[in-house]
Formats: C-alpha cells, structure tokens, sequence
C-alpha cells in the first residue's frame, strides 16, 4: 500500500495512545481523520480539538460518509482494544475496505527511515521518549512515536524537520503485545526487559522470549543491540542475528551507571561505557529503573555523535511522560506520585525507588489490577511487589478488552500481602478512606482508569492543606 495515495484514514480505537499518534501523523500530512473509541477521553477530545472527527456509537449508521464505500484511496486502522464483533470491524471487513493492525501501518509509515525502536515488557515508553528528547534537544532531525504523553512536547508524536538537509532518525516505540514488534526493521534496537506478560497472547514466557528474539533479529545486520544484562540472559542462546551488542545495567555491564546519589527531587550518575564515560548526569525524574532507562538512551546519543555536554543537558532537561514517576504533590505533610505501573516487576522497581527517595516516611499504595488475565497469572508476584509498600489499597480490577474470569478478583492478592494495613475499596469510596487513613507518602498505580482519580485526590489534598 503506497500511504501517499490516501485519501481518508478511519482509526478503529483512535483514543488508544498508540493509535493516536499515527492518527495525529495522517492528521499532520493533510490526510483526513475519522475514528470511533467506545467512550470520550482527554486524548480523543485533544483529538477532536486538532481537526478528527471521532464518533463513540458502535453502529454502522455513524460511519461518515467518505466510508459508505471501500476504495484504494481508504485505509481502515484497527487495534486489537476493539474486537472483530464490533458491528463498525463487521461493516468495513464485510465492505472489503483495506483493515492493517497499527503496527503493520506504523511499519509502513518508517520502512524509508533510519530507525531506533525501543522493545520491552517495561520501560519503553520512558526510554523510546528518553532518545527522542536527546536527539531533538541537540538539534539532531528527530521524529518520534511514542505510547505516552511527553512531558516536554505536550504529545506522543514527534516531528521531524522535512526542510532539513539531514535525513531523520526516527524513534519507535515497538510493542511486544500481539507481536506488533516484528512489523518493525530497526536499525538501532534496544530491549529493555523480557519478563513474563500479555500469556494471554503468547501462551507462556518462552513463546514471549522467543518473540522477542525475533524482534531483535529484524535489527539491521550492521547496526547495534542495546539489551539490559537481564533480558540477554534469556535470549543469548536463541537466534537474535549478527548486530553488534551492548548489555547494561545498573552496576554491571558494557554500559552501566557509578555514583549514583539518591535525591528527593532527582537521581544523579556517571554514565560508564567501555570507550566512554559522562560524569554529573542529573535525571528529574527519579528511579533506579529509569537510571537504567537512561544508560539505554545515552548510548543511543553517543551512536549518533552528540556531545558530553548535549547529553548533560539532554539529561537534565528531560521532564518524563505522563504517569510515569509522576510527583503529582509535594510538601512537607504528604507527597503523592502516580504511576503506570501495572506489572510485579514495575510495581517493585517503582516502590523500591520510592522508599529509597523517602525512607523515614510511611508509603500508602493505591493500586488498581488491569486485566483478570494478568492478575491470575501474576496474583503472587503483585502481592509481593505490594508488600514494600505500608499500606495497599486495592481497587476493584480494571477489566480492559476482558471479560471477568469466576474467582479472579482484587481479593485474592490480600491473603499474601504482608503490609502492615491492606484494604479493598470501591474507586467512590476511596477518599472517603484516605480521610481515616492520612498518607505520608501516597502513590497510585495502575494502568487501568486510575488516572481519573489524580485530579480527584490532588484536590482533596489541597482541601486539607489548607
């Protein structure tokens, strides 16, 4: 499919963040946008704002009418959040209209340019918009799409400069679920982790770690594979290709961090490499994990020439991605961060950075489970995880694309939770709790529909401020 015949694009899932910066994409080069999403959000409304029009009526008589027939000229993406017994998937699918998944569109949009693109199960949301920062940041010729809202661009979609005389990287974020990774051919690839999710896709985790070696054996044969130690581990003995490979990791690795200076505010480090070695990197957005992200995304920025000091600074201006190590509130009383984090091990590395930011206060965690899939495949790993925090408040499942699962409940992680305090609470009832219970520390987690309780709670905090 030649993209540049297009004339109209309809988005099945337009709101997902994924989605949403390819339709912002067509948005930007003059193709028109239509989409449906089952309900209005920020992002669809930020959407509508921007010129798309975006219906959210699963009916066949809502399809606009460059739809009422199919055509070269039309393109239908589609995300697997909407099922195929959507009767709008039913219309364009029995219309013969041309259906290709995201990835397989994304695919198609960056096969004519050098690409850099971020793969793992945590991770690569912060470190896909970690490089696409540097590299724009010091001028380089940058586009990027990534799955979340940048902090320092307001959005998911990076544009590159097409008067430039220097042809454009482009940062990819490349999703392992439904395998929508191996749509990608980077040049540049980095894997941040490999562990166990989305068995609902792939069955168990040595069918994810074998999809994931596929991933990387896409990688250019002379480009570079930057892994961290624990994700080459279990890949190093599959075929992952001839790219040239760097491991990282914190304390140990071709690539890896020294003096690392814990603030409330900020981490701070010395990035050491085999041939290189940056002193006095300040990061604002705090975290052992994303210390590591970013050992991942200054190698990227020494591949492609920049500066000690461009990177210094690249570093020191980054600002983050929405709901990642998002420090919502601070003052001397009560702190509140919001976070995406939605698996066992991104609940750890993120509670474990918390405590370690603030280790003389108690840690209320707020955390909603997403999926019934993931929460029954991971029930003890997320009760563990919970358990470094002081006290958990569990919210009710957030079922997603899922039906419930009989027996699959928040419930079930309590029994092995050994904080302190441990509640299961309705989303209404949940500040109705926090007046009983005051925070030190308060924190959600989740990837859920949490995140239409920070404003909420961020007000009710301010209330009692005062």
């Amino acid at each position: 499919m030649n993209l540049k015949n297009l004339h109209s694009v309809y988005f099945l899932g337009i709101g997902g963040i994924g989605m949403s910066a390819i339709a912002r994409w067509f948005n930007h080069i003059g193709v028109p946008v239509y989409g449906y999403d089952k309900t209005p959000s920020p992002l669809t409304e930020a959407l509508e704002s921007e010129g798309m029009q975006i219906s959210y009526v699963d009916e066949s008589s809502h399809i606009p009418e460059p739809f009422k027939n199919s055509g070269s000229d039309k393109l239908i993406v589609w995300t697997p959040a909407v099922p195929q017994t959507s009767v709008l998937y039913k219309y364009f699918e029995a219309n013969d209209f041309a259906i290709k998944k995201r990835a397989a569109v994304l695919g198609l949009i960056t096969r004519n340019m050098e690409s850099v693109a971020i793969a793992g199960t945590h991770g690569k949301t912060t470190t896909s918009s970690m490089v696409a920062h540097l590299l724009k940041h010091a001028g380089h010729n940058t586009a990027a799409f990534l799955g979340g809202l940048t902090q320092n661009y307001k959005n998911n979609l990076i544009l590159h400069d097409e008067g430039s005389t220097e042809a454009p990287v482009v940062v990819v974020e490349a999703d392992e679920f439904d395998r929508s990774f191996l749509q990608l051919h980077p040049d540049l690839s980095i894997v941040t982790s490999i562990d166990p999710d989305h068995l609902d896709i792939y069955g168990d985790a040595e069918q994810l770690i074998s999809g994931f070696a596929a991933f990387i054996k896409l990688t250019n044969p002379i480009g570079k594979l930057i892994i961290h130690q624990n994700a080459y581990e279990k890949v190093r003995n599959k075929e992952i290709g001839s790219s040239k490979i760097y491991q990282y990791g914190l304390n140990s690795g071709n690539i890896h961090a020294d003096n690392i200076k814990v603030g409330t505010n900020s981490f701070s480090f010395d990035y050491v490499a085999e041939d290189q070695r940056i002193d006095g990197l300040v990061l604002e957005v705090p975290g052992f994990h994303n210390i590591e992200n970013a050992l991942a995304a200054v190698a990227v920025a020494v591949h492609y020439g920049l500066s000690k000091e461009a990177i210094i600074d690249g570093i020191a201006t980054y600002k983050g991605v929405k709901r990642r190590f998002e420090k919502i509130y601070n003052s001397e009383r009560i702190t509140y961060i919001d976070d995406y984090a939605h698996h066992p091990e991104e609940i750890k590395a993120f509670l474990q950075s918390v405590k370690a930011m603030y280790p003389d206060k108690k840690i209320t965690a707020v955390f909603q489970p997403h999926l019934f899939t993931r929460t029954r495949d991971f029930a003890s790993g997320f009760s563990e995880s919970l358990s470094l925090a002081d006290s958990v408040i569990l919210l009710d499942i957030y079922p997603a694309r899922e039906q419930p699962i009989a027996g699959i409940t928040s419930e079930m992680l309590l029994p092995k939770i050994t904080s302190t305090n441990k509640w299961v609470v309705s989303k209404d009832e949940l500040l109705s709790h926090l007046d009983q219970h005051t925070p030190e520390v308060l924190v959600t987690i989740g990837a859920g529909d949490i995140d239409r309780l920070v404003k909420p709670i961020e007000k009710w905090i301010k209330e009692n401020e005062k």
